[in-house]
């Protein structure tokens, strides 16, 4: 891809997101592993409009996916060059059908391409790596959910074992029974809390998973059609 200014991974975000939907100004961090420690207390993740203007998605896992498809930018004028020269086309008075077309004159003229089979294979390339990234991502995230939740359940099945223990002990056990069963509540309050961090954050990614595979896939059916 060609050097400008800005930089691919920024142009890539730009392809997927709204640039006036953007509200931050500092570089957000990038995507936490579902197996990190996280603080008890979060801010919920800063949420931005995606290209079409259908659904709000996480800024973080937006920029997740630009770096991610920045590192796999195959070499010589394919479908981001081609969604380049698309891009472009924005606020010419001109219909959708002629802007993809006009888009594939100019993406031509970069030279050494002639065929539409090059914009359907490689974003076909760039589709797989997402998949296999969002794969990666929910195994992590099956993994956190069963180390995370399934520790706290197996020591509320220890505690009430316990607790059935110590009803057939004397008073001096009572007092035992009455921290365990404080422990118990606190426990409640976490399984909640860690179910509810982990599926909120699976679901961000799996909305900007979305709008991203959403983009290309309505490209390719447009290219598709438009053409031939």
């Amino acid at each position: 891809m060609a050097d400008s200014e800005q930089g691919i991974g920024k142009k890539i975000l730009g392809f997927f997101i709204k640039e006036n939907a953007e509200t931050e100004t500092s570089p957000s961090p990038a995507p936490a592993k579902p197996d990190e420690k996280q603080k008890t207390v979060s801010l919920p993740a800063p949420t931005i409009i995606n290209k079409a203007g259908t659904a709000q998605i996480d800024r973080k896992f937006a920029e997740h996916f630009a770096e991610l498809l920045e590192k796999s930018n195959l070499p010589g004028p394919d479908y981001f060059e081609y969604k380049q020269a698309l891009r472009s086309m924005e606020g010419l008075d001109l219909s959708e059908e002629k802007q993809f077309q006009a888009a594939w004159a100019s993406f031509k003229a970069m030279g050494g391409v002639t065929e539409t089979a090059v914009l359907r294979t490689s974003a076909d390339q760039y589709l797989g790596v997402l998949d296999k990234d969002r794969t990666a991502f929910l195994k992590d995230v099956e993994k956190a959910l069963n180390e995370r939740v399934g520790a706290l359940n197996n020591e509320v099945k220890k505690l009430e074992e316990n607790n059935k223990a110590y009803l057939q002990q004397i008073a001096d056990l009572q007092k035992k029974m009455d921290e365990n069963n404080n422990r118990l509540g606190q426990i409640s309050g976490e399984i909640a809390e860690q179910s509810a961090r982990i599926t909120a954050n699976r679901d961000n990614f799996e909305i900007t998973y979305k709008s991203v595979v959403d983009q290309i896939l309505a490209d390719l059916t447009k290219i598709n059609s438009y053409l031939k």
